[in-house]
């Protein structure tokens, strides 16, 4: 069997990996030149586009932002998983906001904005901490602005003025007073199987995703399936087949959508280590309509994020359960260059076994990672 990826990233390489076992073949598409790539050496395989299309299984995609005319003639050979609505949906936040309400899906309070003057009625409609976020083509804290007084949207009216609000218009956001950022990834069969993993709490960092852990702690079974249910009624709705992440804020015992991706996701890397199928070999069995794999905890786990470095010791694989998968780009800066997943048998083991890890890492690099290693440290499960 063949797995055509659109998108020749990390993601694809790690799909390549996961494939591998399973008999599964995974190449891999340069969105740019369009040429059929190796996800491993990156090199061109010679076979083309058109031809790869047609011996593939299923085709699917490793990031939502592919060149919408490349989804569409995937799609015509009616084994692009997942659907092009689903893939567009989780590309542009007009389109997303739209599939939230439609499905009564608590999301944050927001206004389109496709005018700037439309700038006026912000603070009074949201108040004065609003985020906005471009529609398109805005990722890991890029295409955003933020003001936490009415004063601030001189500067913000100053950007805007310079953008197509009509051609990319921008989403207003009100700033939730959240508990915690947390993250649901899941997968939905063709058939409709659906199987999620645990919960995953996230620590971001100018925009950026540096740490997860799963399970959440106090996690509660009312929580995941609440959790569970939102996925459930997107998935459904959107007839979606393959692993889909659902990013969430948690206030209280309440959860608001932030954001969905759709596709295998930063959040999920933990359980490459931490389940029994990783979200990578479960995004192919699920795009193959092959039964979904178990999705049972190995242990309690946490991804670290290397974000724009190389100079770390890889001694730090000495660390029993400690793994680094690296993805072998240049470095530049804020690049996810690779990752580094822990393993323990509790939270409380896993802020000591984070505290070990630090020792070997540029602490620079990764400036949530000690207090979130001594806030685990502290949990008592």
């Amino acid at each position: 069997m063949r797995v055509l990826v659109y998108g020749s990233g990390q993601l694809a390489q790690m799909m390549y990996l996961a494939a591998a076992p399973l008999g599964v073949i995974v190449s891999a598409v340069d969105v740019v030149t369009e040429t059929v790539v190796n996800p491993i050496s990156k090199k061109a395989t010679g076979v083309p586009l058109h031809r790869a299309i047609e011996e593939s299984n299923a085709i699917t995609v490793e990031f939502e932002h592919v060149p919408e005319h490349l989804l569409l003639d995937a799609d015509k050979s009616g084994k692009l998983y997942p659907n092009v609505a689903s893939i567009l949906a989780g590309a542009d936040r007009v389109r997303e906001k739209a599939l939230l309400v439609k499905n009564n899906i608590p999301n944050c309070e927001y206004l389109l904005i496709d005018h700037v003057d439309q700038l006026d009625d912000v603070v009074e409609r949201l108040g004065e901490k609003v985020i906005f976020k471009a529609s398109r083509d805005g990722y890991d804290g890029y295409g955003q602005w933020r003001i936490s007084s009415a004063s601030d949207l001189v500067n913000v009216r100053k950007d805007f003025a310079l953008l197509d609000l009509k051609k990319v218009p921008v989403i207003a956001e009100k700033m939730m007073q959240f508990d915690r950022e947390i993250s649901l990834v899941g997968a939905r069969s063709q058939d409709g199987q659906i199987a999620c993993f645990s919960l995953a709490e996230n620590l971001h960092h100018e925009g950026q995703l540096h740490v997860s852990v799963a399970p959440i702690t106090q996690l509660t079974e009312a929580l995941q399936k609440k959790a569970k249910d939102i996925f459930e009624t997107l998935a459904t709705a959107m007839d979606y087949v393959g692993v889909l992440a659902v990013e969430l804020f948690q206030c209280g015992e309440e959860l608001y959508v932030n954001e969905i991706a759709p596709r295998v996701h930063n959040s999920g890397h933990w359980t490459q280590q931490g389940c029994s199928t990783s979200q990578f070999e479960q995004h192919i069995r699920a795009v193959l309509n092959l039964p979904l794999g178990s999705t049972e905890l190995i242990g309690t786990s946490a991804m670290v994020n290397i974000i724009g470095c190389t100079a770390f010791s890889r001694d730090l694989i000495g660390i029993p359960d400690v793994h680094l998968h690296w993805y072998g780009k240049e470095v530049r800066k804020k690049r996810k260059m690779g990752h580094i997943n822990v393993v323990a048998k509790s939270h409380a083991s896993l802020g000591k076994k984070l505290k070990q890890l630090i020792e070997f890492l540029p602490v620079e690099y990764f400036p949530k990672l000690e207090s979130e290693a001594t806030r685990l440290e502290n949990e008592k499960n």
